[in-house]
């Protein structure tokens, strides 16, 4: 007969059974941030289906909801991409390679609406020239949705990076490009971005910070309570919409109309 466990072996095994493995910080604050940029298009996308131009990196979830929505997306990569068949949705995906900074592959006036996600204007070396591009290809009455690298992230990593003089000669420039492993990053402020957007030939119908909560405080509510997800997002997306025009957080979004 085996002897009974002792009192402490049985309290061991009494903590080991109740220990939950808690996610990383990062990883609840990247969920977060997938999560309330999928809210933030969703809002975008028009109501009826329409066909949309997307030079967003690749990202699937956007993808697919812009395709169960209805719409016609067609997809410019400057890369062959090994993505996976997306579910049967009412829209449709058309993916080809193209550069997403130079439109002269498209007809002028022919798009209902343009998404540029991801950034991807902050790394365009001319990123006045292709918000001239997405104009001429947009229909009248068409929509732009754009997200890019904020002044405030750009300081951050100047900071980062010891680079002091550059964080000193900020306040003078008329554009700030951040160093980012072999390329650069363009940072733009609220004020630079409406400015841009203007001069292109857009109505600007609003400039909001992707997010407002601090990631501290996202990351200990989610580590937290993994559940308290959707209500942080919703929060989040209540937020941005009262601090419209405000320099705050990691990237801005705008929403522009072209005349």
């Amino acid at each position: 007969m085996l002897p009974a466990p002792s009192t402490a072996e049985t309290e061991r095994a009494r903590r080991s059974a109740s220990l939950v493995v808690l996610p990383a910080p990062e990883d609840v604050l990247d969920r977060f941030r997938v999560e309330v940029t999928r809210q933030q298009v969703a809002e975008w996308l028009p109501k009826q289906p329409e066909l949309l131009l997307d030079l967003s990196p690749s990202c699937p979830r956007l993808l697919d909801l812009m395709i169960e929505r209805g719409h016609t997306v067609v997809h410019a990569v400057p890369q062959p991409e090994r993505l996976g068949a997306l579910p049967e949705r009412p829209g449709r995906l058309h993916r080809l390679r193209a550069d997403g900074r130079s439109l002269d592959w498209i007809a002028a006036g022919s798009v209902d609406g343009v998404v540029a996600e991801g950034a991807c204007l902050s790394t365009a070396p001319a990123a006045e020239l292709t918000l001239e591009h997405i104009y001429r290809v947009l229909q009248p009455g068409g929509r732009l949705l754009l997200s890019v690298d904020s002044l405030v992230a750009g300081l951050a990593r100047l900071a980062d990076q010891g680079r002091w003089a550059e964080l000193a000669d900020v306040p003078a420039a008329d554009v700030v490009l951040v160093p980012d492993g072999e390329s650069v990053t363009r940072c733009f402020s609220p004020d630079e971005l409406h400015t841009m957007l203007i001069d292109a030939g857009f109505d600007v119908e609003w400039i909001r910070p992707r997010t407002v909560l601090a990631d501290e405080t996202v990351s200990h509510a989610l580590t937290a309570d993994p559940g308290k997800l959707h209500s942080l997002v919703e929060l989040e997306m209540s937020l941005a919409r009262s601090r419209e025009g405000e320099a705050i957080g990691a990237r801005l979004v705008a929403s522009a109309l072209r005349p």
